[in-house]
């Protein structure tokens, strides 16, 4: 065997042994310190350094694949007004509508009340013009011994006074309706961009479009009520299809066609949504004033429980304390209807046009470049 544990040489040659008692020899790299000195412990592992001294480079970093930023869901491209600028939900709606009403809220009650006192006063005339008291107590004087001739008499009569009253009435409710959709739509147009609008401003700018807009409003109505006549299906059809029709003539600037076109085309393909959403503002509208009215009305409340036998006839008291009870119901509920009309409007238009990033340029939001593909 070899010193390194190999296999022997040729036959006949000795292997050397090692002596065991003279020391190894020191390798030839390695000086030999002098006697009576302790060797230098070996220096540690040195890292690079450059000629001058200069601290060597940082190390690479590896390699990390670029992040993509998103808006946040919550904001979207921002929320400069009262409202988000991405596609809302229900609730979006709701708290746009309420936010508004709190934020500007000398502008949104001045107006309502302002629409609410002329429609009510406009219905008190029409009630007190067209008398129906004398029909009313004609009928509750009739005795058992009345026939069926004479009770149908009075009873057509209360019917005509009713129908002329209700005329009246809705025309009374559609100026009001259409003096306040006219100014709240263009207050939301402001709001939905964080800017700044005064009382003569939104007057000033809803003006011109207030008389076409009534008679939109009235074809509207029209569509309705004639839909209603034969079948309540029919009437929810020209209820929602045309419901944004309002709020694309003032913020549009188009024709009243043009306008019924906008809503359909804006509708088409969310009609349940539209309507489900339309009819729960309404149902929180009406709750909310019934709530608010029925202390005025309880003269008439109180009828209820009193003898069936015997009509309630409202004296004028009664009235023109219904009166007052509505132009407060209506000021404060009446502003929330014609809001959420507005942001649906807004919403579907941002669902189906992008309309988002347009708003956000116009309130000087920056919109975020697209993802690139990698």
């Amino acid at each position: 065997m070899t010193e390194t544990g190999g296999p022997s040489g040729p036959e006949g040659t000795e292997t050397p042994k090692p002596q065991a008692d003279k020391p190894a020899q020191p390798q030839a790299d390695t000086p030999t310190p002098p006697q009576g000195e302790v060797p230098p412990s070996p220096a540690p592992e040195q890292q690079w350094q450059s000629p001058s001294g200069a601290t060597p480079p940082p190390p690479l970093p590896s390699y990390q694949p670029p992040q993509q930023q998103y808006a946040n869901w919550k904001v979207g491209l921002g929320r400069p007004g009262v409202i988000p600028l991405r596609p809302l939900n229900l609730t979006d709606i709701l708290d746009g509508a309420v936010t508004a009403m709190r934020r500007y809220w000398r502008m949104v009650f001045g107006a309502a009340a302002v629409t609410a006192v002329l429609t009510a006063a406009l219905n008190l005339v029409g009630l007190l013009l067209v008398d129906t008291t004398g029909d009313l107590e004609k009928v509750r004087d009739l005795g058992p011994a009345a026939t069926d001739q004479e009770l149908m008499n009075q009873m057509l009569g209360v019917l005509g006074g009713s129908l002329a009253s209700s005329f009246i009435t809705l025309v009374a409710t559609l100026l009001g309706t259409t003096i306040l959709t006219g100014f709240l739509t263009v207050l939301m147009g402001r709001a939905v961009l964080g800017k700044p609008v005064t009382f003569k401003e939104a007057v000033k700018e809803a003006t011109p479009r207030l008389l076409p807009l009534l008679g939109l409003t009235v074809l509207y109505t029209l569509a309705i009520l004639v839909g209603a006549i034969f079948c309540l299906l029919p009437a929810i059809i020209p209820y929602t299809f045309w419901a944004l029709a309002s709020p694309a003539f003032i913020l549009e600037r188009g024709t009243v066609m043009e306008a019924f076109r906008r809503s359909v085309k804006l509708v088409s393909g969310m009609f349940w949504r539209v309507f489900g959403i339309l009819l729960l503002a309404y149902v929180i509208s009406s709750f909310l004033a019934s709530i608010i009215t029925l202390p005025f009305s309880f003269s008439a409340f109180l009828s209820i429980f009193g003898n069936l036998d015997q009509m309630y006839v409202p004296s004028t008291g009664d009235l023109i304390l219904q009166s007052v009870g509505t132009v407060i119901a209506q000021t404060v509920v009446g502003p929330f209807t014609a809001l959420v009309t507005v942001i649906l409007y807004i919403d579907q238009r941002m669902r189906r046009e992008g309309m988002d990033i347009e708003l956000a340029r116009a309130a000087g939001i920056t919109p975020p470049p697209p993802p690139q593909a990698w």
